[in-house]
């Protein structure tokens, strides 16, 4: 059994791999060679902790596995990252135990690399202003993932709490681009590409703020209740997702189809657009939306990825097991 630490997942993934792990598992799912099992997330009446299972086989690439874990909002006054996940591989063949794989930069890098390819795919390829909603840990990865899909010129940004805006911005200035934290009518009226990422209960981005021709990668709701997005905004948008049974369910379409603002069917998994059996945007003026729920097939793609490198390059620790 191999063990890969976090230290070593940051040295041997880097966004590109996680963009092609990424692309090609969305790919997989949606031409029926993968699939997610149901998602286990609950509060535990415990430090407003919520705590969780994914999992799925990816039956193309052989990887089988689940991903333990969960969000501690109050992680960050303990020098933590409020995500904290593992990811345990095995072998399709026997069952086995082969790879534990620390999850939480891996959580953070297929996040970035999930609304990325959406941004590929979806987006105007003259998007100029990148709109950027939350300012936590993951915003940073969201950001640095984004700005390798387009020639963005400007990054606008809005958090609930302003006073963390200055490190996102920092970020911004790394990469060569002026940074201005703004209102959200404000970003919305700017922004060619907004990627929400946030663990908002109610809608930040309203319907009537955002732009024709925009790209809206929702990023943050992964539970149910959590809503980042106006529902009227999905019902007048082309939506797409990671996957759709988990989009309705736990996703940001969720509250589009409890209020009959959208159904089921008007949603498109994105891997349709990736293998070209969906043409996904159709014209400047339409309004696109990814709904990246997070399912557990991206998390085994990049552990299967980080264990593989680490493994090649003699970092990963070995154990009988």
């Amino acid at each position: 059994m191999l063990i890969v630490s976090e230290e070593t997942c940051q040295e041997v993934v880097g966004r590109s791999d996680a963009f092609t792990a990424i692309e090609n598992i969305f790919a997989a799912m949606a031409r029926g060679d993968a699939y997610n099992f149901p998602v286990i997330r609950e509060a535990i009446g415990h430090a407003d902790a919520l705590y969780g299972f994914k999992s799925g086989f990816d039956r193309a690439g052989l990887v089988l596995g689940v991903k333990a874990g969960g969000y501690w909002p109050d992680n960050m006054k303990k020098n933590l990252t409020n995500h904290q996940s593992t990811v345990f591989l095995f072998d399709p063949d026997t069952g086995r135990i082969s790879a534990v794989v620390a999850g939480n930069y891996l959580t953070a890098v297929r996040t970035a690399a999930s609304s990325s390819v959406s941004i590929a795919h979806l987006s105007r390829n003259e998007s100029k202003v990148l709109g950027m909603i939350g300012a936590g840990h993951q915003s940073k990865f969201q950001l640095r993932a984004a700005v390798e899909q387009r020639d963005f010129e400007k990054v606008v940004a809005w958090n609930v709490h302003p006073e963390m805006l200055p490190s996102l911005g920092e970020v911004a200035t790394q990469l060569g681009l002026p940074f201005e934290a703004v209102e959200l009518d404000q970003l919305g009226a700017q922004a060619d590409v907004i990627i929400s990422i946030t663990s908002a209960f109610e809608p930040l981005l309203m319907n009537g703020w955002v732009k024709p021709g925009t790209h809206v990668a929702c990023m943050g709701t992964d539970t149910a209740g959590k809503q980042e997005v106006d529902p009227a905004l999905l019902g007048r948008a082309t939506v797409f997702t990671d996957e759709i049974a988990q989009a309705i369910s736990i996703g940001e379409c969720q509250h589009a189809v409890q209020s009959g603002q959208l159904s089921e069917n008007d949603i498109t998994a994105i891997g349709e657009v990736i293998n070209q059996t969906h043409p996904g945007r159709t014209s400047d003026d339409e309004i696109t939306l990814f709904d990246g729920t997070g399912v557990g097939l991206q998390d085994l793609a990049v552990a299967s990825v980080a264990a593989n490198l680490a493994a090649s390059r003699g970092k990963a620790r070995e154990v009988d097991f």
